[in-house]
Protein backbone atom coordinates (compact mmCIF):
# COMPACT_ATOMS: atom_id res chain seq x y z
CA UNK A 1 0.00 0.00 0.00
CA UNK A 2 1.32 3.43 -1.23
CA UNK A 3 -0.02 6.60 -0.59
CA UNK A 4 -1.91 7.19 -4.36
CA UNK A 5 0.97 9.42 -6.16
CA UNK A 6 2.96 7.17 -5.87
CA UNK A 7 1.35 3.87 -6.80
CA UNK A 8 0.05 5.52 -9.64
CA UNK A 9 4.24 6.74 -10.53
CA UNK A 10 5.06 2.87 -9.99
CA UNK A 11 2.42 1.77 -12.33
CA UNK A 12 2.58 4.33 -14.99
CA UNK A 13 2.48 3.90 -18.87
CA UNK A 14 4.91 5.81 -21.46
CA UNK A 15 3.06 9.35 -22.46
CA UNK A 16 1.23 9.53 -19.44
CA UNK A 17 1.92 11.95 -16.88
CA UNK A 18 2.91 9.91 -13.72
CA UNK A 19 5.73 8.09 -16.08
CA UNK A 20 8.72 8.41 -14.86
CA UNK A 21 12.24 6.80 -13.48
CA UNK A 22 10.24 4.71 -10.85
CA UNK A 23 8.03 3.43 -13.21
CA UNK A 24 10.84 2.39 -15.96
CA UNK A 25 12.34 0.25 -13.30
CA UNK A 26 9.15 -1.19 -12.23
CA UNK A 27 8.67 -2.55 -15.68
CA UNK A 28 11.97 -3.96 -16.07
CA UNK A 29 11.36 -6.40 -13.06
CA UNK A 30 7.51 -6.23 -12.76
CA UNK A 31 4.49 -6.22 -14.47
CA UNK A 32 2.13 -4.17 -12.06
CA UNK A 33 -1.17 -2.84 -11.41
CA UNK A 34 -3.50 -1.08 -9.06
CA UNK A 35 -5.69 -3.07 -7.38
CA UNK A 36 -7.89 -0.66 -5.56
CA UNK A 37 -7.29 2.67 -3.82
CA UNK A 38 -8.68 3.98 -0.63
CA UNK A 39 -10.14 7.17 0.83
CA UNK A 40 -8.65 8.80 4.10
CA UNK A 41 -11.57 7.76 5.73
CA UNK A 42 -10.62 4.22 5.89
CA UNK A 43 -8.17 4.32 8.30
CA UNK A 44 -8.38 5.56 12.20
CA UNK A 45 -6.49 8.51 11.85
CA UNK A 46 -7.35 9.45 8.25
CA UNK A 47 -4.36 10.88 6.78
CA UNK A 48 -4.55 13.79 4.70
CA UNK A 49 -4.36 11.73 1.13
CA UNK A 50 -5.65 8.90 -0.72
CA UNK A 51 -4.15 5.14 -0.53
CA UNK A 52 -3.78 2.82 -3.37
CA UNK A 53 -2.53 -0.97 -3.23
CA UNK A 54 -0.18 -1.65 -6.13
CA UNK A 55 0.25 -5.08 -7.07
CA UNK A 56 3.58 -5.61 -8.03
CA UNK A 57 4.31 -9.48 -10.20
CA UNK A 58 7.76 -10.78 -10.81
CA UNK A 59 8.49 -11.05 -14.35
CA UNK A 60 9.96 -14.55 -15.15
CA UNK A 61 13.38 -14.46 -14.97
CA UNK A 62 13.76 -14.52 -18.67
CA UNK A 63 12.25 -11.48 -19.17
CA UNK A 64 13.30 -9.51 -16.22
CA UNK A 65 16.47 -6.54 -17.62
CA UNK A 66 19.61 -7.85 -15.68
CA UNK A 67 21.30 -4.57 -15.76
CA UNK A 68 19.04 -2.52 -13.70
CA UNK A 69 22.21 -0.38 -12.13
CA UNK A 70 22.65 0.83 -15.70
CA UNK A 71 19.01 1.31 -16.12
CA UNK A 72 18.89 3.08 -13.27
CA UNK A 73 21.62 5.57 -14.46
CA UNK A 74 20.10 5.98 -17.90
CA UNK A 75 16.46 6.36 -16.36
CA UNK A 76 17.62 8.77 -14.31
CA UNK A 77 20.30 10.59 -16.61
CA UNK A 78 16.75 11.09 -18.94
CA UNK A 79 14.20 12.52 -16.52
CA UNK A 80 16.64 14.76 -14.58
CA UNK A 81 15.73 17.19 -17.36
CA UNK A 82 12.69 16.09 -17.84
CA UNK A 83 11.14 18.64 -20.33
CA UNK A 84 14.37 18.36 -22.33
CA UNK A 85 14.73 16.41 -25.29
CA UNK A 86 16.70 13.23 -24.87
CA UNK A 87 19.88 14.09 -26.97
CA UNK A 88 20.23 16.95 -24.41
CA UNK A 89 19.43 15.40 -20.95
CA UNK A 90 21.34 12.46 -22.10
CA UNK A 91 24.47 14.04 -22.94
CA UNK A 92 26.63 13.78 -19.86
CA UNK A 93 26.09 9.71 -18.98
CA UNK A 94 26.99 9.40 -22.65
CA UNK A 95 30.21 11.66 -22.19
CA UNK A 96 30.94 9.53 -19.08
CA UNK A 97 30.69 6.45 -21.07
CA UNK A 98 33.09 7.81 -24.00
CA UNK A 99 30.29 8.62 -26.84
CA UNK A 100 27.73 11.13 -28.14
CA UNK A 101 24.62 10.81 -27.67
CA UNK A 102 23.53 11.57 -30.77
CA UNK A 103 25.32 8.28 -31.82
CA UNK A 104 23.79 6.12 -29.35
CA UNK A 105 20.54 7.45 -29.83
CA UNK A 106 20.94 6.93 -33.46
CA UNK A 107 22.20 3.37 -32.83
CA UNK A 108 19.36 2.64 -30.79
CA UNK A 109 17.36 4.00 -33.52
CA UNK A 110 15.77 6.33 -31.46
CA UNK A 111 14.52 9.71 -32.00
CA UNK A 112 17.19 12.61 -30.45
CA UNK A 113 14.12 14.87 -30.24
CA UNK A 114 12.24 12.58 -28.30
CA UNK A 115 11.66 13.36 -24.58
CA UNK A 116 12.32 10.63 -22.04
CA UNK A 117 8.36 10.47 -20.59
CA UNK A 118 7.23 9.46 -24.12
CA UNK A 119 9.68 6.60 -24.42
CA UNK A 120 9.11 2.93 -23.70
CA UNK A 121 10.86 0.38 -21.71
CA UNK A 122 12.06 -1.45 -24.75
CA UNK A 123 13.67 1.73 -25.64
CA UNK A 124 14.89 1.74 -22.38
CA UNK A 125 16.50 -0.82 -21.82
CA UNK A 126 17.98 -0.85 -25.80
CA UNK A 127 19.65 2.55 -24.55
CA UNK A 128 21.25 0.87 -20.68
CA UNK A 129 21.94 -2.37 -23.52
CA UNK A 130 23.86 -0.43 -25.42
CA UNK A 131 25.75 1.20 -22.80
CA UNK A 132 26.68 -2.64 -21.41
CA UNK A 133 27.29 -3.62 -24.31
CA UNK A 134 30.02 -0.72 -24.74
CA UNK A 135 32.07 -1.13 -21.85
Amino acid sequence: MFQKEVAERIVAAPSSDQYGRLAVLTASVCESHIAFTLPPGAFSPPPKVDSAVAVLSALPADQQFEHVRVLEAVAASAFGQRRKMLRASLKSIAKTNGISAADWLDACQIDPTERPENLTQAEFRSLAGYLVRKS
